[in-house]
């Protein structure tokens, strides 16, 4: 009974063991999706879709972006226009997009052969229409073909919802004429005129009608202080009084001698010369005790901690120049020498900048075309607007020849003795392809640029670059003029080729 049982169990596993898994039928691949690029000045179109065949209704995913912040368009409609030669226009219009930048349309094309396709977008955010161009219609499913890529270099994948996400930006390649330069440091300095000392003219007591603060603007013409000389006769006060006495007493008497030279003449008792010389006598004294008030006035205003107006007898200072006062020691009420400087104006709205080359390149300087200054709280530069003068003599300390151009300053951007990089302009050379910097990426050593080869494709492209001018590069050799750069965001698309892990890559469509 056992040995049965065995024998049973024998033939039954011999039975299972006979009989193979039963084949499994296979899934048709699904086709490769047909993608398409279309750049304009205002957006971009990134498109993908199956092949087209005729009655048969296929879903296009329809990626939208606009260039003024290269971010995903969010509202608007769009349509789907398929043109036949000879034909009416087929339209077919997109879903809603319920992903910001991506659109759905289903297109079912009624006509075989060629056709032109177009996208046309309305919103608020961007209105456009992106040609894609010449595109097949097949009559039937075999006869449907992907068209083939020619791989001439190898991509880098950059989603456009990675692209969205980021801070990131393109820019076509551009042709422009650059100068070489040359960088050096450089300072800014009063233009000739356009700093002035203001001393004092003769000595005396100073007189403020204000307080003029260091950095206050100042135009020519404008007083700024009056000084009261002092008194050229004897200085004590018992002295001016008695001589304005003397001059009263001498007055009181000329004026009688006056009345009694008139009475005698009436009489025929004196000539006429009598009363002249009476009358001379008279103004006289006029004279003297008018001098001796203002001597009094003129000593009480400069005992006076104010100054006072001396009777009206002060010198005014003004400002030869206009600009802003650098310096300002003058103190009202307090007593100044013959040529004590006042005050220092310095005009801010036009300077000089004072570059520092090196005398090994001081044969280049034959080649000077113009300058620009870079300013030192932004990645701004300014033109110079004239070359004020090279030197001629090297200075045997630092060896180097100062090269000096006067620069607009009315914004009040640069300070006097600022220092700054002066950019030497030399001859331009001939027109060639620029980046700006922001494009060039270092890799490992190696200036490099990532070329964008369609919506969601680029290239890395090792570059070599030439004159770096105005925050663009010359490139010499790697790109070509109407080439799409990444300008935002290169270095992200750089770090993502250094992963191990290569992310997954799909849309939500």
């Amino acid at each position: 009974m056992k040995t049965r049982h065995l024998l049973s169990t024998m033939l039954v596993l011999s039975a299972c063991s006979s009989r193979g898994p039963e084949p499994s039928t296979p899934k048709a691949a699904a086709p490769e999706p047909i993608r398409a690029t279309v750049w304009t000045d205002k957006g971009e179109l990134f498109l993908e879709y199956p092949p087209l065949v005729v009655g048969q209704k296929v879903r296009f995913a329809i990626h939208l972006t606009r260039f003024s912040d290269f971010r995903a368009i969010k509202e608007g409609t769009c349509v789907v226009h398929l043109n036949h030669e000879g034909a009416s226009e087929e339209v077919f219009p997109c879903d809603p997009s319920t992903h910001p930048g991506i659109f759905g349309a289903n297109v079912q094309p009624k006509t075989p052969g060629d056709a032109r396709m177009s996208v046309e977008l309305n919103g608020r955010e961007l209105t456009e229409r992106f040609d894609v161009g010449p595109v097949k219609i097949a009559a039937d499913s075999a006869s449907a073909q992907v068209p083939e890529e020619n791989a001439k270099e190898e991509t880098i994948a950059f989603s456009k919802e990675q692209q969205w996400s980021l801070d990131f930006g393109t820019q076509l390649v551009a042709e422009q004429t650059l100068r070489e330069s040359l960088r050096v440091a450089g300072e800014t300095l009063p233009r000739t005129g356009g700093e002035a000392n203001v001393i004092a003219p003769l000595a005396g007591r100073v007189v403020l009608e204000r307080n003029l603060r260091i950095g206050a603007p100042v135009t020519a013409g404008i007083e700024l202080a009056g000084i009261v000389p002092p008194t050229s006769s004897a200085s004590d006060l018992a002295t001016l009084q008695l001589a304005e006495a003397e001059a009263k007493v001498a007055l009181d008497f000329a004026q009688k001698d006056r009345e009694r030279a008139e009475r005698l003449l009436a009489a025929g008792a004196v000539p006429a010369r009598r009363l002249d010389q009476a009358k001379a006598t008279e103004a006289t004294a006029q004279a003297r005790i008018q001098a001796a008030q203002i001597r009094l006035a003129q000593y009480d205003a400069t005992r006076n901690a104010d100054g006072g107006e001396a009777g009206g007898r002060r010198f005014i200072v003004r400002a030869p120049i206009s600009g802003i006062l650098s310096e300002a020691s003058a103190i009202g009420g307090s007593n100044v020498e013959v040529g004590t400087v006042l005050f220092r104006i310095v005009d801010t709205e036009s300077l000089y900048v004072s570059g520092i080359v090196p005398e090994s390149e001081y044969s280049r300087l034959r080649q000077l075309s113009g300058a620009e200054i870079e300013m030192p709280d932004s990645t701004e530069v300014r033109t110079a607007r004239r070359l004020v003068s090279v030197g001629r003599l090297v200075d045997s300390a630092t060896r180097t020849v100062p090269v000096i151009y006067e620069v607009d300053n009315r914004d009040r951007r640069l300070a006097v003795n600022q220092t700054v990089f002066l950019r030497l302009l030399l001859t331009p050379s001939a027109k060639s392809p620029v980046v700006p910097e922001s494009a060039i990426v270092d890799d490992a050593g190696r200036p490099i640029v990532f070329v964008q080869i369609a919506g969601e494709k680029f290239a890395r492209r090792p570059v070599k670059v030439g004159l770096h001018s105005g925050g663009v590069v010359q490139v010499l050799d790697g790109v070509k003029p109407s080439e799409r750069v990444v300008t935002k965001g290169a270095y992200l698309i750089r770090l993502s080729t250094l992963s191990n892990q290569i992310p997954a890559h799909g849309h939500v469509h």
